[in-house]
């Protein structure tokens, strides 16, 4: 099937280029000229899928090559951008840089590649003069066909840039436009934290930055040269990636809050596609799970910032403890795994699971990997395998044994607390990776609402 996909790539020299900056910045800027725009992320990244978000009113979706093959890839983008006038893909890292300093598999340009988009390069100028067209060179030739159209320059100022735009023209005949640039804007600094970016909701006057920013590209940014680019990039050909679908709806818990806010939307969408109704809640704020739920997803995000406040919060600890001892089927993830554990640094947790949870002050585990079950679980059986990947500055005393995780680099270690209604562990994963996990899910959780529609055995009489 082929499907019309105006779209463009924002890939960038190297991360802290301006990457989200820029993307940030177009969005805003698409969105205030009405138009309807898709963003999406390269990679795995949770927060900057959050400010497009923002900035679009709608989900940011993930392409990341590990995750998924190539027809997903294309599958996820046609069908996440639906609709909309214009689709803006934001890279990840460097443009070339993926999964080895051998291959650029898992790469911007990978996704570049095979969505066959058109790519726009972000460049750092601050500092640079003649070096930001040597820059250029080396991205333009690397490969055959870098799939690069145009270029930005960030933190450039209007003097220097109408010098460039000039030697950009005359050196590279054609073959690469530039396509304007953003001054030095400190007043709109999006902040760092150890996962990439703060949170969007976190962010001060994000609203009011986000409009300075638009402004700024309005005026120095060709957008209409953007979307002409964008429109005209080829259909997308892919085939739609088959999920099961019930016919017998279930509820699932989904914790949403600042504590918990690190979910593949596709991911939740997945299990709605498949019949399931999502009932958000707070750990936070609400004093117990939702009534009637026959699954819960405690997600990934940063309970150890509100560990204080979540400690407080008995009555919900105590109703998720004894929802699990009731066996509720449960996928937790990263900061949801901790939160299941005895205690987070002082604080006491859930405790449904052994061990506390601890700051190691630096990346722990981090990076892609392969799991694959030693056991049959909820999610699979023996020997089923799915991509994840972890990326946490903290880790636990206990951190399970149902599956093995291997590294690229040839690294394994056992991981996880698994059985049949339990996912436990630090590492994330895509259901559309492997949609039998997700079936995995769906399906404990039928089991569980069948298990209390039918409610407690009746008692045997003496002498049965």
């Amino acid at each position: 099937m082929e499907y019309s996909v105006p779209r463009l790539i924002l890939a960038g020299t190297h991360s802290g280029c301006g990457k989200t900056t820029v993307a940030c910045a177009l969005l805003q800027a698409f969105v205030s000229r009405g138009m309807k725009v898709a963003a999406f992320k390269c990679g795995p990244d949770y927060i900057d899928p959050m400010f497009h978000s923002r900035v679009i009113g709608a989900k940011s979706s993930n392409l990341d090559r590990f995750f998924f093959d190539e027809n997903t890839t294309r599958y996820l983008l046609a069908k996440n951008s639906a609709g909309c006038e214009l689709s803006v893909i934001e890279g990840v890292m460097g443009y070339y840089d993926g999964l080895s300093f051998s291959s650029p598999f898992a790469s911007t340009y990978d996704v570049a590649r095979v969505t066959e988009s058109p790519a726009v390069l972000v460049v750092d100028a601050r500092g640079a003069a003649l070096s930001v067209l040597a820059a250029i060179h080396g991205f333009l030739t690397f490969y055959p066909d870098s799939r690069i159209r145009g270029v930005i320059l960030n933190g450039c100022a209007a003097s220097t840039y109408s010098r460039l735009k000039e030697e950009i023209t005359a050196r590279f005949g054609g073959r690469v436009r530039a396509m304007g640039y953003l001054p030095v804007m400190p007043e709109c600094a999006l902040e760092s934290r150890h996962l990439g970016l703060v949170t969007a909701a976190e962010v001060e006057n994000l609203r009011d930055k986000l409009r300075v920013l638009a402004e700024q590209a309005g005026r120095t940014i060709d957008l209409d040269g953007l979307a002409g680019l964008a429109r005209r990039a080829p259909p997308v050909k892919c085939e739609p990636v088959a999920l099961p679908r019930y016919g017998e709806a279930v509820r699932i818990a989904v914790a949403r809050d600042k504590a918990f806010c690190f979910y593949y939307e596709d991911s939740l969408e997945a299990l709605a596609e498949m019949g399931a109704e999502l009932v958000p809640f707070s750990p936070l704020e609400d004093s117990a799970l939702p009534p009637g739920i026959h699954g819960l997803y405690l997600g990934g995000g940063y309970p150890e910032l509100y560990a204080e406040q979540l400690s407080r919060n008995e009555t919900m600890r105590a109703s998720i403890r004894s929802a699990l001892e009731r066996k509720l089927p449960c996928i937790a993830e990263c900061g949801g795994f901790m939160y299941l554990t005895e205690a987070i640094g002082d604080y006491p947790m859930v405790g449904f699971l052994p061990g506390r949870s601890f700051d190691t002050g630096g990346l722990v585990r981090f990076g892609y990997v392969r799991l694959k079950a030693k056991e049959d679980t909820m999610l699979c059986r023996a020997g089923g395998e799915i991509a994840a990947h972890e990326f946490h500055h903290w880790d636990s005393e206990y951190t399970g044994g149902a599956f093995t995780a291997q590294s690229g680099d040839g690294s394994k270690w056992d991981c996880v607390f698994a059985s049949e209604h339990l996912y436990a562990g630090y590492p994330h994963f895509h259901f559309y990776s492997n949609p039998a996990f997700a079936a995995g899910f769906y399906e404990a959780c039928l089991k569980a609402k069948r298990r209390d529609q039918s409610g407690p055995p009746e008692p045997k009489n003496e002498g049965e």
